[in-house]
Formats: C-alpha cells, structure tokens, sequence
C-alpha cells in the first residue's frame, strides 16, 4: 500500500550582514562574553539593519531552498511562514515572500506559535500535502526579534538574533513504513496558562503598540526541560522508534543547557545533538530551520537520516517532529 508522504527536497537560510559577538554586545549591555556563554552558550548573534525585515530575510531563505530542490517558483503551491515578527500587521509576510518570489499560483499565509514556529509549520503543510491538498510547500522560518528586544532589560538583550530559514516540502509516494523518506509523524501541544512567562507586552489589538519581550527565564527553563518530552515520545509512539534509532536531535537553539538537559532526560547521546545555539543566539522560529541547514551543508545530515525536530515556545507552545531525510 502506497501512501503519501510529505519529503524534504531542499533547504536554505539567510542571515542579516551584522554579525555581533558578546564582547561587541558588552560595550552597549552590562553584561560579559563570560557571562552570556556560561549561562546560555551563546557567543555571538546576527543583528538586522535597514532594510532587512523578516520578509526580506524569509525569501533569501526560500529562494536558496528551491535553488538547492532544483525549482522554480512555478512549483511552488504553498507558502507557510512562521514568524512572530511580521512585517506589518497585515498582510502576511508569507504573501510577501510569495510575491518576492515570483509565486502567483496557490495560497500563502503566517504561523504564529512563537519559537515552535517552525515544528508547527511543517506538521501544518504536512496534513496539506499527504490530503492532496497542496503538491509543493515552502515552509519558512523568519524573524527580526531584534526589534522586539528591550535593550536595557540584558536578561533578554543578549539571548535572541536574527535570521531565516526554509525547506522546500514535496509530496511523494511512500511505503507507509519508518524506511519511508518525509515526514513520519509529528505532535503539537500548547498550555496558555503560561502566558505571563513568556510574552510580548504590547500589540495592536491591546496596547496600540509593539512592545517588548518579557520572559521569566527560570520558568521557561523549568517547563522547558521537564514538560515537553511529551511531543517527542508521541513521535517515538507513533512510529515504533527510540533514542536510539535517531541520527541526529535538531532542537530550537535556546540556551545550551536546556538542550542538553533535554537531550540527556530523553537518552539522546550528546554527539547527535546538532547545536547552533553559539554562532546563532536565539532565532525562535527561524532556529530550527538554520540549524538544519548547517547541519546538511556539513555533512552531517544525509539522505536516509532520522531526524527529530522539537521546540517550545511562549503561551506556551511546543511540538515535534519526526523526518526521514
């Protein structure tokens, strides 16, 4: 029996020209190179300029995504992007990126679920493309946090970047076994009893304006490590896998320590973590997507790869996903 599964075919990301590190970062913020590594890892971050906004950032990824599929627009049927810092309040930047494209068939539209963006955007094109509904999706990770940062506030500062990255989703015809290439299975939760740990405090339909990100960084950690492995053993359920089957762990690239916490609490050996976390900062939803695209460009992430995908994010948000590259 055949079914339909949705593969990956290509990949890509875009990073704003600013590259800054912790020390650059230390002569604005009360903060040190020492400090921000220990605590999260992190050492330096991308940071946009004029000009480079999310839908900006989103179609360099999207475009270098259908370069390395080997397609054109004109195959394109769907565009997903998840962001939660849109260009504007509307119209979408998915629309945006669609027309950056050159794409005038099919439909696009935004995915807001904060940093687990991303996990959600695939398992969303994933229903459309194994319904029939779609043939080709774009899936995109894009974000300009940066401009929601508080920069006085250097518990928050010195955490998050900017970037993009995409994939480019085809459905093909499967086994319907684990061997099968695509998409294998995915689960999404959310839980918005825990919006005041981590949140923006402003918007359009409150407070009329922007406003900056808040985040109670113990609680985040706290829920972070000890609550999401749900999704991900819902995907080893679903599928008859263990730590042990996968080739490489993808997480969102937060903070190192709740990576490898999370790593360890699941049985994932450490050198099947891919980590960006250092070289990236946070991207929230762009950060998956980045890291992907490191990870394959090096090598490491080949053909036949099993490949768990997992994030959480604010209200909170989180999901897995289980890909056979």
């Amino acid at each position: 029996m055949t079914i339909l599964r949705s593969v990956v075919v290509g990949g890509g990301s875009a990073l704003p020209s600013r590259c800054v590190s912790n020390a650059t970062l230390a002569e604005t913020v009360d903060t040190s190179d020492d400090w921000i590594v220990q605590r999260t890892g992190i050492r330096q971050r991308y940071l946009c300029g004029p000009g480079e906004t999310t839908s900006v950032l989103g179609a360099r990824a999207a475009r270098a995504a259908l370069d390395d599929a080997g397609l054109t627009p004109n195959d394109i049927d769907l565009v997903i992007c998840a962001t939660s810092t849109p260009d504007h309040t509307f119209p979408s930047t998915a629309t945006q990126i669609q027309a950056a494209l050159g794409i005038h068939q099919g439909f696009a539209f935004d995915l807001q679920a904060v940093c687990a963006g991303f996990v959600y955007a695939v398992a969303t094109a994933d229903k459309f493309l194994t319904s029939g509904s779609a043939r080709r999706a774009l899936v995109v990770g894009a974000e300009t946090f940066s401009r929601i940062l508080d920069w006085e506030d250097r518990t928050t500062c010195v955490l998050f970047g900017d970037g993009a990255g995409a994939i480019v989703l085809e459905a093909q015809d499967g086994q319907g076994t684990i061997a099968d290439r695509g998409v294998l299975a995915s689960s999404l939760r959310s839980d918005g009893r825990h919006r005041d740990k981590l949140y923006v405090d402003g918007g359009p339909g409150s407070t009329g304006t922007t406003g900056h990100l808040r985040m109670s960084g113990k609680e985040v950690f706290r829920f972070a490590v000890g609550s999401v492995t749900d999704v991900i053993l819902d995907a080893f359920n679903a599928t008859g896998t263990t730590a042990d089957d996968l080739d490489w762990f993808v997480p969102h690239q937060a903070n190192r320590r709740i990576i490898e916490a999370s790593a360890d609490k699941l049985g994932i050996a450490r050198d099947k973590v891919v980590l960006t976390v250092d070289r990236h900062g946070n991207t929230s939803a762009a950060s998956i997507p980045l890291a992907l695209d490191v990870a394959r460009k090096d090598g490491r992430i080949k053909h036949g790869d099993l490949v768990m995908i997992e994030a959480i994010g604010g209200g909170f948000t989180w999901g897995a996903a289980l890909i056979r590259w």
